[in-house]
């Protein structure tokens, strides 16, 4: 087994009044926070519910309690309990920051957020790296927060991996100075799934549960065509992506696609590339998986330095803490070297996200 693990996708649970308590007095009535009911755990914007969470018959949300939710000494021994060295986190109330209408309340909730992190992780940043969140609704207030997140020592940022109604999408030259400074600071850009939708709920019919957590990873496959076709990424070559949470098994299948289209009708093909889209997405395309083996198998075409392994910790349908286990059998029957594993489960997330692997944990045994 590689000697380090580093897990490319887990939250933290905010203050439930984070918002409310240090927004400005005018913006505390549309804060984001959360509410609990007999029956539900509700995030809501004012009065209007963004998301709705049911709980069990015992009042608890998920299948098995996480005590290190928002507890980071506990959380230290859940990681231990489930052999993970370290971990990148997302914020939890903070992923709804992109249902804020208002420009202001969206800045001033992710300027909130990012200075609290930066507090509560200090103690911690041994095995746990926050990621900030941006803004969107305003670029210099997005570009402004990048600047604060690299003085305050932090390699990433979210944002979102739908674009709210009203801004131009991710193949637009509207985010150039973005990537560009993303490329700078050598900060990577986090595209977690869910984040900027309109409704995460989308189908109620048969199937539902499985069709809307499923269909998320289009988000993700749109969100990579959009800034390969479109030219972003080749023109700001420094800049790293990551898609968070929507597998990763179709990165491979959709840059042997993009190529193929872009090759077959290369006359159409605008902007022009300075390489073909499976390249652009090896260099600078990376994306968090939990289960899947065909992107391991498939790691030919993407490189393993795109595939970087998740836990999802403290979600229900995370690893934890059955990650041990998972971990050992990932790799079953795949004939791959104990450097390309020791990638995917810990040296490109860490690499990625700043974390320095201690001396002695950053070699695979033999």
């Amino acid at each position: 087994m590689p000697a380090f693990i580093f897990s490319a996708d887990a939250h933290i649970r905010e203050p439930h009044d984070l918002f409310r308590s240090k927004l400005p007095a005018g913006m505390r009535d549309q804060a984001l926070h959360v509410e609990l009911t007999d029956k539900h755990l509700l995030t809501k914007t004012g009065d209007r519910v963004v998301y709705r969470l049911e709980r069990d018959g015992e009042g608890d949300i998920g299948r098995e309690k996480r005590r290190g939710a928002s507890n980071l000494t506990v959380r230290r021994e859940d990681l231990d309990r489930d052999g993970i060295d370290a971990e990148v986190c997302y914020p939890t109330l903070a992923m709804m920051t992109y249902y804020l209408d208002d420009p202001q309340n969206e800045a001033a909730t992710a300027e909130i957020y990012n200075e609290w992190i930066n507090t509560f992780f200090a103690p911690h940043r041994d095995r746990f790296v926050p990621c900030g969140v941006l803004p969107v609704r305003d670029r210099e207030a997005t570009l402004t927060e990048m600047r604060r997140l690299h003085a305050f020592g932090l390699k990433s940022a979210m944002l979102p991996v739908v674009t709210p109604r009203g801004i131009p999408q991710y193949n637009s030259a509207h985010w150039d100075r973005v990537l560009e400074t993303a490329g700078k600071l050598g900060m990577a850009l986090i595209f977690h799934t869910g984040t900027g939708l309109e409704q995460i709920i989308q189908e109620r019919g048969p199937g539902a549960a499985v069709v809307n957590y499923s269909r998320q990873m289009n988000d993700g496959i749109n969100t990579v065509m959009m800034l390969v076709a479109g030219g972003g990424l080749d023109r700001y070559p420094d800049t790293q992506i990551a898609v968070i949470e929507s597998g990763a098994s179709w990165l491979s299948a959709l840059a042997e696609r993009m190529d193929e289209v872009y090759n077959a009708h290369h006359y159409y093909v605008r902007p022009k590339l300075s390489m073909l889209p499976s390249e652009i997405i090896r260099r600078q395309v990376k994306c968090a998986f939990q289960h899947d083996r065909a992107c391991i198998m498939s790691r030919g075409v993407t490189g393993t330095r795109s595939l970087m392994w998740a836990s999802d910790y403290p979600h229900a349908e995370g690893t934890f803490p059955n990650s041990r286990d998972i971990v050992r059998t990932l790799f079953d029957g795949i004939e791959i070297s104990e450097k390309e594993k020791a990638d995917i489960l810990g040296g490109t997330a860490a690499r990625l996200f700043g974390f320095e692997i201690p001396q002695q944990r950053a070699t695979a045994p033999s």
